[in-house]
């Protein structure tokens, strides 16, 4: 611990590593702010105190259309006078917006000599303070400032952390206020009333009202204080999209670093199940080439076990749950067990491999339809139902199609489809590894004797194919394409 600490002092005492500024909130409701401007820049420092309770003073003369916009918007006061020092008594603060180095410089003397905070817009050697880039959660707060140097940067990491913090997060402040005083007073033990906030913001409670079901909250929230009883667990059913870790969900990338045990597929990218809470437990259910490592209905008594223990689980499925997903049967499972759960949906296979090939499923006046299919039915019969389908102007995305594909292009081609209708193979889509492959339907079935090809597949079938960006894509059917280059 002392080497720890040693560390820390060291890397402080480096000039780079210790901030020009101090982090601190002023307190500014119901007292006046002062905006001294007429245009833009005094407009969006009005927008920006508009999302806090202070009395906005604008003081200036004439005004442009956009600040006063702004005044009628957030129902500021307006000055009509050109800045004098008077306007500085009783302000929390003042903003400086006159686009002007001197007549900024002004308001900056005497803000200074009326002890008056003072921020002179885009002229950071002129500031007492910054404003940073706000993060609203009310009553939750984060503000990000570069001290002046990379304003942009500030908005950036801005952006990372307003998807990082759900909308509700402020709702969820509200509601654990509500049980302060009650934790205070029932809960003496001070690590016990610790372990009960930490349980209340990453457990049931928060998991329910981000949900948009605030009444279960309340009631999961007083429950938890009653006795400090074991907490429900909860179960999301969440799609991990066909494996790029940026076509990922915000959410479900939240989820993830909350989880306790993560339950995922082997098609789940190690990358993508790696970014998880590093101290969940990990557990591989899925399968390949048809070979189950855990039946479903293991599965499915898995999630209820791990749920009844009071664990947050993530089930975690390549694709979107609900596709081709056996979701069906978890959520059915869940709803036995009483275990509490969501779907968080994904980027299915069919999308990504319709935009890296960039494939338009529906197309006027050529594709009005689209069907999601499997080579095989769940008694393992080709091509079931679908097949004609396509007949009448459906683009077919076939999953898991690979190892049937020439029992696909006979069915299609037996049912009426043309044999050159356009055919197009995406294995590994939105993978770096990822293959394109262009053809037509009587040639879909040599993609059962290219044993190279070993990745997922998804087969898109349909006249909207011919569109597609598929200038560098492979030949499906290479022998064939070499023979007509010959002849």
């Amino acid at each position: 611990m002392a080497r720890g600490r040693d560390s820390i002092a060291k890397t402080l005492k480096e000039p780079d590593a210790r901030l020009d500024v101090f982090p601190a909130f002023m307190k500014v409701a119901g007292r006046k702010v002062l905006v001294v401007g007429h245009g833009g820049e005094a407009a969006a420092k009005v927008r920006l105190l508009g999302e806090t309770n202070a009395r906005i003073v604008v003081v200036s003369k004439t005004v442009e259309a956009d600040l006063q916009d702004a005044i009628d918007l957030f129902q500021a006061e307006h000055v009509a006078e050109d800045f004098v020092p008077r306007h500085l008594e009783e302000a929390a603060l003042v903003f400086s917006a006159r686009e002007d180095l001197a007549l900024d410089k002004a308001v900056v003397d005497a803000a200074r000599i009326f002890g008056v905070p003072v921020n002179a817009v885009d002229k950071p050697e002129l500031c007492d303070f910054y404003t940073g880039a706000l993060v609203n959660r009310a009553p939750i707060a984060v503000a990000i400032t570069s001290t002046g140097v990379g304003p942009v940067l500030s908005r950036h990491i801005r952006a990372r952390i307003e998807a990082m913090l759900p909308r509700a997060t402020g709702e969820l402040a509200r509601l654990a206020e509500s049980f302060r005083d009650a934790a205070t007073k029932v809960i003496t033990d001070g690590a016990l009333r610790r372990n009960f906030w930490a349980r209340f913001f990453s457990g049931s409670v928060a998991s329910n009202l981000y949900a948009g079901k605030t009444g279960v909250a309340r009631t999961e929230a007083q429950r938890l204080l009653n006795g400090m009883a074991e907490e429900s667990g909860f179960v999301w059913l969440v799609g991990a999209g066909p494996g790029a870790e940026d076509l990922l969900t915000l959410r479900a990338q939240r989820l993830l670093q909350e989880a306790d045990v993560i339950v995922h597929d082997a098609l789940v990218p190690a990358d993508v199940v790696a970014m998880g809470r590093r101290d969940a437990d990990r557990i591989s259910v899925g399968k390949r080439k048809g070979a189950h490592s855990v039946p479903q209905s293991q599965i499915c008594e898995l999630l209820a076990e791990l749920g009844s223990k009071g664990l947050k689980v993530v089930r975690l499925k390549a694709g979107d749950p609900m596709i081709f997903g056996r979701a069906a049967e978890e959520m059915e499972a869940l709803r036995v067990a009483g275990i509490g759960f969501e779907v968080v949906p994904g980027v299915t296979a069919a999308f990504a491999a319709a935009a890296s090939a960039q494939i338009p499923l529906t197309l006027r006046g050529v594709a009005s339809n689209l069907v999601f299919a499997t080579g095989h039915n769940a008694n393992s019969e080709t091509l079931p139902d679908w097949a004609g389908l396509a007949l009448k102007g459906a683009t077919v995305a076939v999953y898991m199609g690979r190892t049937v594909a020439a029992a696909v292009a006979d069915r299609m081609i037996g049912a009426g489809l043309k044999a050159e209708t356009p055919v197009a193979v995406i294995e590994n889509a939105a993978h770096p590894d990822e293959r394109q492959f262009s053809g037509t339907l009587s040639e879909l079935a040599v993609l059962s004797n290219r044993g190279e090809i070993d990745g997922p597949v998804l087969i898109v079938i349909g006249e909207a194919v011919g569109h597609a960006a598929l200038n560098n894509a492979e030949p499906l059917a290479p022998k064939t394409a070499a023979r007509v280059a010959a002849a």
